[in-house]
């Protein structure tokens, strides 16, 4: 057998589009890996070779490339966090190789990664629920398998201010057809990086196994972090009234001399059989555990000149986390229709527990930053907080007519989320949560043309409830009561054209996601009526394009319009007003270009921009917008007969200072001006 993309020797990627810098799919969980024009979703598929020549190096710094996602977090910080479609999305509520609950709350180095998969819009029946209940969209990432050509490369780096790393990646299939691979990884990093003085230290293994015979195929992926940054990039809550300060210094830590240790372990398994040319049974399990440590600040009252006070703390914290996801998808024809069924159940498993200790504050600013007061005492070790258990069963069944012309997808998920908490304290259970919930999916592709594709779809997330206190005064009308986890919902409009060389989306949506508050009982005026009655309503328009254009020129251009408002509010205060945190427009537009007069020589560009953000429901303060220029060249040439490639990528060129701000009340700064080059040498 002949493996000719990497990952392919498992399950078999979609391949790549023209220009290599996108694939022409992805996984969608319940319905399999299929190509982006038969699917009625707007998804984005970024491959090994974009990451390699933009260097990038956690997942925030590949699905930026796309103006409907954006980070809300920059290099150096605590962890990854996103938006999409105007949503929140956590790093916890990542996939990895299909499976939720396994990413870590931090970070996913990409060193490990073959594929970055973006599927936008709430994703219930396809992927199931994060553990966070995410309902923007949902990211997976794809671990990389040993590809059919021997491979032994090593890249080193240098990232300013002094920061270095070595990563070596290994490659090889064995058996009489292949149908052994193993692909192991490592990596050290180490060194000053995006903060003055501070440190970014990594260090990872992986090894990937594989076995693809005729009918049956199988992988085992085993993966191991460990890393200290000292000064990280910091959060701080901004005001919402008096003016939004200046933003400080990108390269100065907020809270200096802090330091935050993670390590990560993760191990996952999935088999795969064909039972028949038309069925397909499957099977996954994941286990992956988070612990770290870190100092903890936080800064308080910032007003619009940059004072606060700065408040030292500790919160340790550990995430124990088991998957599993089995099916079966098997094809048939009924009369003048072929039938695409999938049926698959999943689990996931989660407990996680902290230890969190406060201690001195002190006045400091933005600008002059001072450290918090040492903590003192005695640093114990973290308790259990959280149990969380989730399992679904889910349906799906695409229908082919008119000779595949038109699909018509359509399938049911029952989700149960079982929750409690615990005392940190004494172990004692102060919550518990167990309810279920049903989501529909309905969605149509139709193909007027082999290369256009218009879709429909309505579709929906799912986010945890909450049992109504039965202490609170005043009391509940609906005390005790058990609310089953919400619903977000979504209708989006779309058109797909592949011209051959190039792809262009066009999308319209509209996400309703509700949310809680109290109201005054209509019962029982003396009492009080808790529900998820409120509403925020997100609208948007996305168009892209990508592919190239022509030899040897490469483009992704992308603009979201978004429209986040209030509808339904406490008592209509602030109803009708935009939502925080949601940038009105993003646009991207990224061009790599191979130089016609020196083989091998090649430049790239990238600019990202987003326009300002409400700070506050009242729309009264706003944190400006901000355009970033990202610059880049590689030289891809032969020593003594053996392939190198040397980079060199200048973020944030311009070294334009921004805030990033989300629709939680923490923001922090972008990165600054940083040069990374490296040398990739094949052996």
């Amino acid at each position: 057998m002949e493996v000719t993309d990497q990952a392919e020797a498992i399950g078999g990627l979609q391949k790549t589009y023209s220009g290599g810098q996108l694939a022409r799919g992805g996984d969608l969980g319940l319905l399999g890996r299929v190509d982006l024009m038969d699917v009625p979703f707007s998804t984005t598929n970024y491959t090994s070779e974009l990451i390699e020549n933009q260097q990038a190096q956690s997942v925030s710094d590949v699905v930026m490339n796309d103006a409907s996602v954006r980070p809300l977090a920059a290099r150096g910080g605590f962890g990854d966090e996103f938006q999409i479609r105007g949503l929140t999305m956590p790093n916890g509520d990542l996939a990895i190789n299909g499976l939720y609950g396994l990413a870590p709350s931090t970070r996913i180095p990409l060193e490990m990664i073959e594929r970055v998969e973006v599927l936008k819009g709430p994703g219930a029946l396809t992927s199931g629920v994060g553990p966070n209940g995410s309902v923007g969209g949902s990211i997976n990432t794809v671990l990389k398998r040993a590809g059919d050509a021997p491979l032994t490369r090593l890249t080193t780096t240098y990232m300013s201010k002094a920061n270095f790393a070595a990563h070596l990646d290994v490659g090889r299939r064995f058996g009489e057809d292949n149908e052994w691979g193993v692909r192991v990884n490592g990596l050290v990093r180490g060194g000053e990086g995006t903060i003055d003085g501070g440190k970014q230290n990594l260090n990872l293994g992986s090894i990937a196994l594989d076995y693809a015979g005729v009918r049956t195929r199988w992988s085992l992926d085993a993966t191991a972090t460990r890393g200290q940054t000292d000064d990280f990039r910091n959060h701080i809550t901004l005001p919402t009234t008096g003016g939004i300060p200046a933003v400080p210094d990108t390269r100065t830590a907020l809270y200096p001399n802090t330091e935050l240790k993670d390590n990560f372990k993760l191990v996952t398994s999935r088999l795969e059989h064909d039972i028949s040319s038309s069925t397909t049974v499957y099977g996954s399990v994941g286990w992956s555990k988070l612990d770290y440590r870190q100092d903890f600040p936080g800064g308080s009252g910032l007003d619009a000149n940059g004072n606060f006070t700065v408040r030292n703390a500790w919160y340790d914290q550990y995430t124990d986390s088991k998957a599993a996801d089995v099916g079966l998808r098997t094809r048939f024809v009924t009369g003048p229709v072929k039938h695409t069924v999938a049926l698959g159940l999943n689990y996931m498993e989660q407990e996680t527990g902290y230890f969190y200790a406060t201690g001195g504050s002190a006045r400091s600013s933005l600008y002059n930053p001072v450290p918090a007061p040492a903590m003192t005492g005695v640093r114990g070790e973290p308790a259990k907080s959280v149990e969380n258990h989730q399992h679904s069963i889910a349906i799906a069944d695409t229908l082919g007519l008119l000779n595949d012309s038109l699909l018509v997808t359509v399938g049911l998920r029952r989700q149960t989320m079982d929750y409690e908490g615990f005392s940190v304290a004494n172990g004692a259970s102060t919550s518990q949560y167990k309810a279920s919930s049903t989501t529909p999916l309905a969605g149509v592709v139709f193909k007027p043309a082999k290369n256009t594709s218009i879709y429909a779809n309505y579709t929906s997330g799912l986010s945890r409830g909450s049992k109504v206190s039965e202490t609170a005064t005043p009391a509940y009308d609906n005390a005790g009561e058990t609310i089953p986890p919400f619903k977000s919902r979504q209708v989006e409009l779309g058109v797909k054209v592949d011209w051959g060389r190039i792809t262009t989306q066009a999308a319209i949506y509209q996400i309703k996601r509700p949310s809680a508050y109290t109201s005054v009982s209509t019962i029982d005026p003396s009492l009080n009526h808790y529900g998820f009655d409120g509403e925020q309503r997100n609208r948007g328009l996305e168009l892209t394009a990508y592919g190239e254009v022509q030899r040897g020129l490469r483009l992704m251009a992308s603009v979201a319009f978004n429209q986040a408002k209030l509808t339904r509010t406490q008592n209509g205060v602030n109803q009708g007003n935009t939502a925080t945190g949601v940038p009105k427009v993003n646009y991207n537009l990224g061009v790599d270009w191979d130089t016609p007069w020196l083989q091998g020589l090649s430049f790239n560009g990238r600019v990202v921009s987003s326009s300002a953000v409400y700070r506050d429901i009242a729309n009264t303060l706003r944190t400006p917008s901000w355009t970033r220029l990202d610059l880049g060249a590689r030289y891809a040439t032969k020593l003594s007969g053996k392939p190198v490639v040397f980079r060199a990528n200048l973020e944030n060129a311009s070294d334009k200072a921004y805030w990033i701000t989300g629709l939680n009340s923490y923001s922090t700064t972008g990165l600054p001006r940083t040069l990374t080059v490296s040398a990739q040498f094949d052996f």
